[in-house]
């Protein structure tokens, strides 16, 4: 294994435990805290890493991919997502702050898609294009 794919592999596996304490802590609190929107951040840093890391290694990005369209709309949604808690959070708005775990577990969701996809790919050496 590379230590590019190394460094990807590890940056896409602490983002989803940091979403997922994010995500899971918010809805069982049902509740966005603060510390919940700091655990956001950090997996769309890291995912958004991983990504950049795993692009390092191919060379270029296949759009045409089904892993690679998944991936970057669940970024996309994961990033629209944190900037959402973000408003809410800054606004500490009590109303929003209560709804707002009823999108999370979608999102998280639909994130797993790519991750879960790669992670099966990966470990039959498919290529993801």
């Amino acid at each position: 294994m590379s230590s590019t794919l190394l460094i990807a592999t590890v940056l896409i596996t602490l983002a989803l435990a940091f979403y997922t304490v994010g995500v899971w802590a918010e809805r069982i609190a049902r509740y966005l805290k603060p510390w919940h929107l700091a655990f956001f951040w950090l997996g769309l840093a890291c995912d958004s890493a991983g990504t950049y890391a795993m692009e390092l290694i191919n060379g270029r990005i296949v759009w045409t991919s089904w892993h690679t369209i998944t991936g970057m709309a669940a970024i996309a949604l994961m990033a629209i997502h944190t900037v959402w808690a973000t408003v809410v959070v800054a606004r500490n708005d009590d109303g929003a702050r209560q709804v707002f775990h009823r999108y999370s577990l979608a999102v998280w969701i639909f994130w797993l898609v790519p991750y879960l996809g790669g992670m099966v790919a990966g470990m039959m050496g498919k290529p993801l294009a």
